[in-house]
């Protein structure tokens, strides 16, 4: 009897599928994934379709209507181990920005006829709502990662991802601190790392993109950039990106909101 190759089904729910891109833009890595899995569900590459359970499940895209809080469900029943990839789903991505406002007003602005629009009032994490084996983060996620998160659950080990800032990518390329050198504000300090120090390659303080680092410090940062003369505002927005629903993230954000109030 043949050995059956492990089964891939990657996933989308609210997101701009950049995530699913970074996996085909993988090309030739890509197709030694191929030989070793079987791409059983992959929409944005093959109209193939398996049915049953899956062996590794990629997960891309936040949960925001009542629909997809139910199919996610079903995706975490059919997956033995399930991974979520990218900002939306590991922190509710751009979308989350809903969370601190109210999504009826937002639906009224932009639909001509917002009764026919169904969503939920938060958009939030797939942990939120299943379980987890892994989160990848970034926006989008970082290619190299992936692949090594793909190796990992083929082989049995644990994903090979830096648990350090952006600020350590800086270092060991050589770059010259931005918020150092040139007063620029930078969330590299309590970023995860990924990305290779894109933005603070070119000069320009980093976004976020990667989501915050284990145990970062985002009020002690604040306080770097209170000294660098952003405001109460400005505070509030640095944080509401791309990772605005991370915890670390939106706490930071919650009080700065909550002291503009106070002014």
């Amino acid at each position: 009897m043949a050995h059956r190759k492990p089964r891939l089904a990657v996933w989308k729910f609210a997101s701009c599928d950049g995530c699913q891109l970074s996996l085909l833009d993988c090309e030739d890595e890509l197709l030694a994934i191929a030989g070793a899995l079987e791409i059983a569900y992959f929409p944005e590459a093959t109209r193939g379709d398996v049915t049953g359970v899956y062996d590794l499940s990629l997960v891309e895209g936040s949960i925001t209507t009542p629909h997809d809080a139910e199919r996610i469900l079903d995706v975490r029943h059919r997956s033995k181990k399930l991974v979520t990839i990218g900002a939306c789903a590991t922190a509710g991505g751009i979308q989350a920005l809903r969370n601190f406002a109210d999504v009826r007003e937002y639906a009224s602005v932009v639909y001509a006829h917002p009764e026919y629009i169904e969503t939920l009032a938060t958009s939030t994490a797939i942990s939120q709502h299943v379980p987890v084996d892994f989160e990848l983060r970034g926006c989008p996620i970082n290619k190299g990662q992936l692949i090594d998160v793909v190796s990992a659950f083929l082989t049995g080990r644990r994903p090979n991802t830096p648990a350090q800032s952006v600020c350590i990518e800086c270092k060991l390329k050589g770059n010259v601190c931005v918020m150092v050198a040139r007063a620029v504000p930078c969330l590299g300090p309590v970023t995860h790392a990924g990305c290779g120090a894109l933005c603070p390659s070119y000069d320009r303080g980093c976004y976020g993109c990667f989501g915050p680092k284990e145990t970062p410090n985002a009020p002690s940062l604040s306080g770097w950039f209170e000294r660098l003369g952003v405001d109460e505002k400005g505070l509030q927005r640095v944080y509401r990106t791309f990772n605005a629903n991370a915890e670390p993230f939106r706490n930071e954000s919650q009080r700065h909101d909550a002291q503009d109030h106070q002014g």
